[in-house]
């Protein structure tokens, strides 16, 4: 099983940044992909960002690109999206999700799902 944790999220206003973790545990070969998702009531939960933890090699949503970062710390066990020049549009629940082959941006790819935090951008 996989266990992740989402933090950081809060309310901020419009063209500031804020960073988001997750903290991953579980077994190691379940969790080689680590995307970040987000999701408002009567949208699809959309992906924005995907790390390959051994390669470091990272994918983006075209709606995030150049704004937010994902990364990690391997010694924290520890994903991070930085989130900067935010807008209005970014608010949102946010997500983490793993999963062991292959990095994506769609949902459905995803079993092991975080709860939650909720990214608010004021303008």
């Amino acid at each position: 099983q996989v266990r992740l944790v989402e933090s950081g999220g809060d309310s901020v206003q419009a063209g500031g940044s804020q960073r988001l973790s997750c903290a991953v545990s579980g077994y190691t070969n379940l969790r080689n992909y680590i995307a970040w998702f987000r999701w408002v009531p009567g949208k699809e939960r959309e992906g924005v960002a995907c790390i390959n933890r051994s390669s470091g090699a990272t994918t983006y949503a075209d709606s995030v690109k150049g704004r937010f970062t994902i990364s990690q710390d391997d010694a924290k066990s520890t994903v991070y999206l930085q989130m900067d020049d935010l807008k209005s549009e970014d608010t949102a629940m946010y997500y983490c999700a793993a999963r062991p082959y292959t990095g994506s941006l769609q949902a459905r790819d995803y079993a092991a799902w975080g709860q939650g935090t909720r990214v608010t951008v004021n303008s």
